[in-house]
């Protein structure tokens, strides 16, 4: 019984030894892949990426960099610049940003975005060449731009994006969910697998962060948004027409009264091509005229060639 015992216990011991090397092993796996995907130290697949699929890719880059600077100055009053600096490839730092008076909560929810945004750099640039940040323009000003043309009437005092809860989250309306219909109008024109699996991924996430502004906003659907005496449905109708009306396509786009998601008549997501997403976030109704968010124009190929023929 005793050299039962002493047998069974001997064969515990190396057992244990056995699964604390393995988690040794795996402890420094994971610290030198932590530092090294901290280092932007990727698996690179430009070369099996087709041209056309690339082209499409890098419309959709611009628009990340946008989100992941607006979120992260948002939330925690810097960006890039400071959370992964190699990121942005020396490209110029964004006008205007500003940390944004907000709740606990939703001050939580914006900086996961961010994180997520950055997230979606990484993964992009893993996939495609990309290219250095562009000069975004996210101040309060270009805000209130937006706002007053979505009014077709100045508001005052200008509208802040950055004074609190419901001001940051009618601006964060205008911004995912042009993305989230450029992935979908890009999906049917990819031509590999890589691709593909990196555009679903994308737009899984981008439709979640769409839907939850939607969701905090149909939330707050009847409160007046001070001091303008206008509903928050009202707000989000006025920036879905502009946008519709930017992108010259018809309706792609559905306030948030009536429609927790924006959809079509067999809820599924409205597709936006390049020209459509360029129009909007130039501000411009123009793919060949940049503005708004870009006061220079987004980069990659697809976007630089409407610019050249300006």
């Amino acid at each position: 019984m005793h050299h039962t015992s002493s047998s069974l216990k001997k064969k515990i011991h190396m057992a244990f030894n056995i699964i604390s090397n393995s988690m040794s092993s795996f402890i420094v796996f994971l610290l030198v892949f932590l530092f090294y995907s901290s280092n932007e130290i990727f698996v690179r697949s430009w070369d099996t990426i087709p041209k056309s699929d690339a082209d499409l890719i890098e419309v959709a880059l611009n628009l990340e960099y946008l989100e992941a600077e607006f979120f992260l100055y948002g939330a925690e009053g810097y960006g890039l610049d400071v959370v992964n600096p190699n990121l942005t490839e020396g490209g110029p730092s964004p006008i205007g940003g500003k940390i944004a008076d907000l709740s606990p909560l939703i001050k939580d929810i914006i900086f996961q975005f961010g994180l997520q945004e950055v997230g979606h750099l990484r993964a992009i640039k893993s996939t495609v060449r990309g290219f250095s940040r562009p000069l975004l323009n996210i101040s309060s000003a270009i805000f209130g731009q937006i706002i007053n043309n979505a009014f077709g009437k100045r508001l005052e005092p200008p509208f802040d994006p950055y004074a609190n809860d419901i001001n940051y989250l009618i601006a964060s309306y205008v911004i995912p969910y042009v993305g989230l219909n450029g992935y979908v109008g890009a999906n049917p024109l990819l031509q590999s697998a890589t691709a593909k699996a990196l555009v679903a991924g994308l737009l899984g996430v981008e439709s979640g962060q769409d839907a939850i502004i939607r969701g905090l906003l149909y939330e707050r659907r009847d409160e007046i948004v001070i001091p303008y005496k206008v509903s928050v449905t009202e707000f989000t109708n006025r920036i879905s027409n502009l946008r519709n009306k930017l992108g010259r396509e018809g309706i792609k786009d559905e306030e948030v009264t009536g429609n927790i998601l924006s959809a079509n008549d067999y809820s599924l997501s409205y597709p936006r091509t390049p020209k459509e997403i360029l129009r909007i976030v130039y501000g411009t109704g123009d793919e060949h005229v940049p503005g708004g968010f870009y006061p220079l124009g987004a980069n990659g190929t697809i976007a630089k060639s409407y610019l050249e023929r300006n």
